[in-house]
């Protein structure tokens, strides 16, 4: 037995495993008491990076012992010489590249390679370049180094042109990363910017781009990168920021701007003339929430519209960068912007482009036959049909979403709800031919959420019913309505049933409201006279005609009995 080597049990190796913890977490915690106290003391000297450096070593994630290490570095920039500092901080970079070599996907680490980059006298940014690349070949989806990445390429002479051949170079060797098809979409727009179209790519470099997309999903289907980057082509500008619509209530004295971008006007300078002078008021939002919001109300002052002629009324936002100019016949009008079924909720689109994406639609359904079952094959078909025509495609784009519920039903309400956006396009671009209409037949559409409540800010009659809500999403907005039917539905939230002017009469029937309290939004309703909550279990509620008169004072007749 002598001269063996006695072997460890697994309860002494454990044990020793305890106590060499113990050992290190004693060391690490006094060594951040005593950072904390150096720190406190305003101590800022080469201790303090020794023992933040320790700390760091043991835990790259520690961000405040990288803030005060970052304010040693500044401290101690006033006091030494240039060529003494530019020595701490190639020390500092090698340190730092220890660090990565252990976490290559801290925070902390890139952010603070970042600060010494940016506070060095000589930054070699070639050398970083560098590091990026080898980082980038140990794990191409590092999208902490993708960042540093481009905080490199924005502070060096590295031409847009290589950048962008290097994306190249990263996606022929992978289709699947993700992070090189993101960087080539915020490259193309700085190296190919259209002129017309703020952050959007010539149309020429968009189509070299669809056959590159192309080749990706056709070798690998089944994997986004690939989709979500041509989904991102497919993507057309934003519409520039304008007023979409304009209604007018004299009996009021109310303004309601529709816009097509989510905007706050207390932080614009508005200006409303009527009948050329000058009126001064305020604006809010419909539901009385200070926050951006696509629709905006002004309250005039009394008799600023004429009883007895016509008024006309200018609205100029951000001094006339947007404006509108409408003339009041009557009690009530509402004046739309110009519009095409295409560029109600996109921009416009060019003939060349719009023969490609043809093509591209073409191409996917081949695809979907050969994958069948290829959600995001699918999902591309519909957003192409989108684009192209989405009354023409309506039946089939409904079909397809059909099909995509099946593929994926761990998305299931979310489709349901995309299928809902699009069927309430439709109907709005369909109602384009006759701008006067004053109502809109949403029923039985199999809606499971409403959107573009904005559109209808002038409709006096709305009608929801036999659909699946279960709220009333954004209908604040619905500034001119008087009667919104809504039976058959599921609802249970009102919470956005408020702040109604002209709602004489809203209908529930069928829904899924148990307690009075749910009514309460529409107290703020002021002229509801008329309010129908049969086939609620609400209406089972003990004194519940007492109790609802008490929450709704306003209300003349309740289930088809007066009050």
């Amino acid at each position: 037995m002598h001269g063996r080597i006695k072997v460890k049990t697994t309860a002494e190796q454990k044990e020793a495993k305890r106590k060499e913890r113990e050992k290190k977490m004693k060391m690490y915690n006094t060594a951040t008491d005593r950072a904390f106290q150096k720190r406190a003391n305003d101590e800022y000297d080469d201790e303090a990076l020794e023992l933040t450096g320790q700390m760091l070593t043991a835990n790259s994630d520690f961000s405040t012992m990288w803030n005060y290490r970052k304010e040693v570095f500044v401290k101690l920039k006033d006091k030494k010489t240039d060529d003494e500092m530019e020595k701490m901080f190639k020390s500092e970079l090698h340190f730092l590249e220890m660090c990565l070599k252990h976490n290559p996907k801290s925070y902390g680490v890139w952010h603070h390679r970042c600060f010494v980059m940016d506070t060095m006298p000589n930054p070699d940014w070639n050398r970083e370049l560098d590091l990026c690349n080898k980082f980038l070949e140990y794990d191409e989806r590092n999208f902490h180094c993708w960042d540093y990445r481009r905080f490199v390429v924005q502070r060096s002479s590295v031409a847009v042109e290589d950048e962008v051949e290097y994306t190249n170079a990263k996606i022929s060797s992978n289709f699947s990363n993700f992070s090189s098809w993101h960087y080539r979409s915020k490259l193309l727009p700085i190296l190919y910017p259209d002129p017309a179209k703020k952050e959007r790519v010539k149309e020429d470099i968009l189509h070299q781009e669809y056959e590159l997309v192309q080749n990706a999903f056709f070798t690998d289907p089944n994997d986004q990168s690939a989709w979500f980057y041509h989904r991102w082509l497919l993507g057309r500008a934003e519409q520039d920021q304008d007023i979409r619509y304009l209604y007018i209530n004299k009996k009021m004295n109310r303004l309601v701007l529709s816009f097509t971008i989510a905007t706050d006007l207390k932080n614009k300078e508005c200006e409303i003339k009527v009948n050329d002078q000058v009126v001064m008021a305020t604006w809010f939002t419909p539901n009385k929430q200070p926050y951006s919001s696509l629709v905006w109300i002004c309250q005039l002052p009394e008799n600023t519209l004429s009883q007895n002629a016509e008024n006309t009324v200018y609205v100029s936002i951000d001094s006339g960068q947007v404006q509108k100019t409408v003339v009041l016949k009557g009690e009530v009008c509402c004046h739309g912007d110009t519009v095409t079924p295409q560029t109600v909720f996109a921009s416009e689109m060019s003939a060349e482009t719009s023969t490609v994406l043809q093509n591209e639609l073409e191409s996917c359904q081949q695809l979907q036959e050969l994958e069948p079952e290829n959600k995001w094959c699918l999902l591309t078909i519909i957003l192409l049909m989108r684009a192209l025509n989405p009354l023409k495609y309506e039946q089939l784009m409904l079909e397809y979403v059909e099909i995509l519920k099946k593929v994926d039903s761990y998305r299931l309400k979310y489709y349901n709800d995309l299928r809902s956006k699009f069927v309430i396009e439709n109907n709005i671009i369909s109602r384009l031919e006759n701008s006067d209409a004053t109502s809109i037949d949403l029923s039985n559409k199999g809606l499971t959420c409403l959107y573009h409540a904005n559109h209808l800010i002038h409709m006096t009659a709305v009608n929801v019913s036999a659909n699946q809500l279960t709220s009333l999403r954004h209908c604040y907005m619905l500034q001119g309505v008087q009667t919104l039917e809504a039976d058959d539905n599921e609802i249970t939230d009102l919470s956005d049933a408020i702040c109604l002017p002209q709602l004489q009469t809203l209908s529930l029937r069928n829904n899924s409201l148990t307690a009075v309290e749910q009514l309460g939004p529409l107290a703020s309703c002021p002229e509801l006279r008329t309010l129908q909550l049969q086939g609620n279990s609400v209406c089972d509620v003990t004194d519940f005609k007492v109790k609802v008169q008490t929450c709704l004072p306003q209300l003349k007749q309740l289930n088809g009995e007066n009050l």
